[in-house]
């Protein structure tokens, strides 16, 4: 890491993760992790951007598998196609 002051930052976690940091903690592990983590959002990395389609697509394909979603339509098309486009819709483009 590049010398520079260090700001704090506060984020609200759910306990799952909360738990998971603070065991990194102990090894002195959770900053860097995290800033770490941080920069690969900010900057878009290839590795960030594939982690976060590849959860776009489950998610998508959750809801077009979803039987039920199937069985409501909207002029003509199911409701899970039509969640399903939104939702591919937020996948970042190369």
């Amino acid at each position: 890491m590049e010398s520079r002051k260090l700001i704090p930052y506060s984020v609200f976690l759910p306990e799952d993760q909360h738990a998971k940091i603070k065991e990194l903690a102990k090894t002195r592990k959770a900053s860097g992790m995290i800033r770490d983590a941080v920069d690969m959002m900010l900057k878009g990395t290839d590795l960030y951007n594939s982690g976060y389609n590849k959860a776009i697509n489950d998610a998508a394909k959750i809801v077009y598998d979803n039987k039920e979603a199937q069985m409501i339509a909207i002029k003509g098309k199911d409701i899970g196609s039509i969640l399903t486009e939104q939702i591919e819709s937020l996948e970042i483009k190369k």
